[in-house]
């Protein structure tokens, strides 16, 4: 089976004692990056970046990873403190800015081994509003154009409630005995995340666990990322949502928003708002899901690839095979 590479590059930043140590320059931290492809050219110029959401980490990507990469090279990288990265030094270093600057050093670094010709962006919640810095014309630009951007139940606006939920579980010293249990646990923060079969379920959890030197598993992410999160006031989250529509008007990518019928964080109103400005996305509306669809059952697979690779086809995609499993889903 189609299995990706793990890579590394190197950013501005300080790491952790512990981990930044290992670096070959000071204030540096090492941001992870899972690579897929089966296209049969390492080379390939069609490049897809998909970020995920704020506590999660690159492996969710998986399915629709393995259907996108025979026509791509798919890079999925861990944002610093999350999965296989660094965490950072200095906790306030955990926002928007900090994580658009490694991503254009990722890029930089992928267009430096073989050159990029076409650039495209999925990003889940947190991973949207990266893509939508580096898709914009900004300090934060991507060094290669974005073609096409997936914002996945993300917007300039995002709901105070939904953040206040977030705030309620995200840094949390969660220990588990086993990762049946950790599914379980999690099933139940992740409510908004849709119906998915038993298997579909464990395969998403099991990366966002690591083994405790205690014994049991924990979470497979810094702590300290809610500490920058929960510091945010009303105040700041309207000079955020400022920052954040001005960075949307000025997109030119290509945009597909998809929004989860009833997510708490990116409402109604700001959808249609982003289908009449900026890029005018085109907007989905997927229903019997919250915050935020998966993209892993076959509809969910189908509807990212037929926007990033017109005339994309899972029966005649032998990639789209794991997702068409979950097509019940």
């Amino acid at each position: 089976m189609n299995e990706p590479t793990l890579n590394y590059v190197l950013c501005p930043g300080a790491a952790t004692a512990a981990q930044g140590a290992g670096n070959d320059a000071a204030d540096m931290h090492r941001m992870a990056y899972w690579e897929w492809n089966a296209t049969g050219n390492p080379e390939h110029p069609h490049v897809i970046v998909c970020v995920h959401g704020l506590s999660r980490q690159a492996r969710d990507f998986d399915v629709l990873a393995r259907a996108l990469s025979r026509h791509a090279r798919v890079v999925c990288p861990d944002v610093a403190g999350r999965g296989q990265s660094d965490w950072l030094a200095d906790p306030m270093d955990y926002v928007q800015p900090r994580y658009a600057s490694d991503m254009q050093a990722l890029v930089a670094q992928l267009q430096a081994r073989s050159p990029i010709q076409t650039l495209d962006w999925v990003g889940t919640s947190m991973g949207g509003l990266i893509g939508m810095l580096l898709a914009s014309r900004s300090d934060f630009s991507s060094p290669v154009p974005i073609r096409r951007l997936v914002l996945n139940d993300i917007g300039p606006r995002v709901q105070w409630q939904a953040l206040l939920r977030i705030g309620e579980y995200l840094g949390k010293p969660l220990v588990f005995t086993s990762l049946q249990q950790a599914a379980e646990a999690l099933r139940l923060i992740s409510a908004g995340f849709g119906p998915h079969t038993e298997q579909q379920w464990l395969d998403l959890t099991a990366p966002m666990l690591k083994p405790r030197i205690e014994g049991g598993l924990e979470l497979h992410y810094d702590p300290d990322i809610a500490i920058a999160f929960q510091a945010m006031n009303p105040d700041m989250a309207l000079a955020s949502e400022a920052w954040m529509w001005s960075a949307y008007d000025s997109i030119q990518a290509q945009t597909l928003l998809i929004r989860g019928a009833q997510s708490d964080l990116l409402s109604v109103e700001t959808a249609h708002a982003m289908a009449g400005r900026g890029p005018r996305a085109r907007c989905v509306t997927l229903p019997g899901i919250g915050h935020a669809p998966t993209l892993v059952a076959a509809d969910q697979v189908a509807l990212v690839a037929q926007f990033l690779l017109p005339g994309w086809t899972p029966e005649h995609d032998e990639a789209a095979e794991p997702a068409l499993a979950g097509a019940g889903a």
